[in-house]
């Protein structure tokens, strides 16, 4: 009886597993995104954040193939944890925004792609291995706000320029958020980890870097920037 090597071009390679960290404040619709991607052999997610500053520490510690990425969040959405990252991580935006603004300020902001959360178990598995190769992907009608935006055509606002608001530090900025939320500073305090005379240092320097003479200012401030 005569025996038969594999040749090397019949030896299959392993698979490779692309690592997800998911960040989005539903924890239910997080619980959705991790069934459906558990379904995938390739798929495994490494990580969950239903906030920014828990996104950002979580990302920096998992170091994670792909983030996934909602827009809006209560305390800064994803604008914010994609300034606070390694700017060489690899974001898709998923989002139930497909408005322009959004579409364009979350790219603008480092994003590799956008998809809408109507999006298939499968396709969404897809669109995490494209953008994990290198690829920009975006849900279809999506790709022309971008294109637009880029080629001069878009009718979307551009993210205004707003030296007071950039002049924050993250901390500032998490304060600022909570504040405008209606927020007391022990309340703050308890919600960052900080104490109380910290929050009371942070508040002092927002209203002095935003020119504002007392909290009631400062809300309608932020509000009128959608800070909140």
């Amino acid at each position: 009886m005569s025996s038969t090597s594999a040749t090397p071009s019949e030896i299959s390679e392993p698979t490779r597993r692309f690592r997800v960290f998911l960040v989005d404040d539903h924890a239910v619709f997080r619980s959705g995104v991790r069934a459906e991607l558990g379904r995938e052999q390739d798929m495994e997610i490494v990580g969950e954040a239903g906030g920014v500053a828990e996104a950002v520490a979580g990302i920096g510690a998992a170091k994670p193939d792909v983030v996934l990425l909602d827009v809006h969040m209560p305390d800064g959405g994803g604008v914010a944890v994609l300034s606070r990252i390694d700017p060489g991580s690899v974001c898709l935006a998923l989002s139930v925004s497909d408005a322009a603004e959004d579409v364009i300020a979350v790219i603008r902001a480092g994003a590799r792609g956008y998809v809408t959360k109507t999006i298939s178990g499968p396709d969404l598995a897809d669109a995490v291995r494209r953008v994990a190769g290198g690829d920009a992907v975006f849900s279809p009608r999506l790709a022309g706000f971008v294109l637009d935006s880029f080629t001069g055509r878009s009718t979307a606002p551009e993210p205004p320029l707003d030296p007071e608001l950039d002049s924050l530090t993250p901390r500032e900025l998490e304060v600022l958020r909570l504040l405008a939320r209606g927020y007391t500073y022990r309340e703050i305090a308890e919600e960052l980890v900080i104490s109380v005379k910290t929050v009371e240092t942070h508040a002092s320097n927002v209203l002095r870097k935003t020119q504002q003479s007392n909290r009631n200012a400062l809300t309608r401030w932020a509000h009128r920037r959608r800070i909140d």
